[in-house]
């Protein structure tokens, strides 16, 4: 909620195109109230006792106009027993932080958003109480304009992508805490305690799983190499129980060299080759000895005459 400018138009409208929530209403005194809800995430309700009613009635106190004491702050924290990002956009524990205010008062006060709220010490508590208030203060007093808050707060490199965001010369990771997307440098923001001890078992566990996997994509790859062995390379004859006995190999080649002394070559045997006889004799053919024989039976045999 702000004052509106002399240049700013009034009442606001509602916007056509993004169909923005918006309405006017003018008080008793003469104040006009002009809501606009661009989100379209609130709900607008009119009572006459507005704190004895929920949600207002569970809000925590005021992170600016009710801040708890230090002591009662390191107090409250010492209770909690969940992480403190997720405690600080709790509105029932404080109310008016958001989540980059979260992230910008936990980076001040070198705070790790997953550490356990009620391992923080003495120091860390008024490190961060401070930090809420300095922060706040500060945004209320340039009215919300990002654009002049200090050149050091993690706030102007908090949307830049992972990898790439860094503030102070420093890297800047992002995690989720309390379901939200958090920034925080692990450089400045350490875990400590048994915070520190749980997320070293952590890391531990996931590299124990991931070398397992490795092995066991080891063993399969020597396994293949195993099976491939035994396969015959390319250019190469089959061993083993492809190769025929050597006994019976010699057996069969004895059998064919039984078969050529008898019969020598089919082709050979059954074929002769007539020359031709005189100018008109037609070229030379081939005659198979079947052929041969049968011309040749109803002649006399050359010889003596008996």
């Amino acid at each position: 909620m702000a004052a509106v400018k002399d240049s700013e138009e009034w009442p606001s409208k509602c916007d056509s195109v993004t169909m923005e929530f918006s309405f006017c209403i003018q008080l008793d005194d003469g104040l006009e109230l002009s809501f606009t809800d661009k989100r379209r995430f609130a709900k607008v309700r009119l009572l006459a006792n507005p704190a004895s009613v929920r949600p207002i009635s569970e809000l925590g106190p005021d992170a600016l106009l009710e801040p708890m004491t230090v002591d009662e702050f390191a107090k409250s924290l010492a209770k909690k027993k969940i992480t403190i990002k997720p405690l600080l956009l709790d509105q029932g524990f404080i109310s008016g932080i958001g989540n980059w205010i979260a992230d910008e008062v936990l980076y001040q006060a070198r705070i790790h958003p997953l550490q356990t709220a009620s391992s923080l010490s003495k120091e860390q508590c008024e490190a961060l109480h401070t930090s809420i208030k300095e922060v706040i203060e500060k945004a209320v007093e340039v009215d919300a304009d990002s654009s002049q808050f200090p050149s050091e707060w993690i706030f102007h490199s908090r949307e830049g992508k992972p990898g790439k965001a860094f503030v102070d010369g420093k890297k800047i990771d992002f995690i989720t805490a309390g379901g939200r997307t958090t920034a925080y440098v692990p450089e400045l923001q350490k875990l400590t305690g048994k915070d520190a001890e749980k997320a070293t078992k952590v890391r531990a566990g996931k590299r124990g799983v991931k070398s397992k996997e490795d092995d066991g994509a080891e063993d399969e790859q020597e396994s293949e190499k195993e099976d491939d062995s035994g396969k015959p390379k390319k250019g190469q004859k089959p061993k083993g129980r492809g190769k025929k006995p050597a006994l019976k190999r010699k057996a069969e080649e004895s059998d064919d060299e039984d078969d050529d002394a008898d019969g020598g070559d089919d082709s050979e045997a059954d074929e002769e080759v007539l020359k031709p006889r005189g100018r008109g004799t037609k070229p030379a053919t081939k005659r198979k000895a079947g052929e041969k024989a049968a011309s040749q039976a109803g002649k006399k045999p050359k010889g003596r005459k008996s």
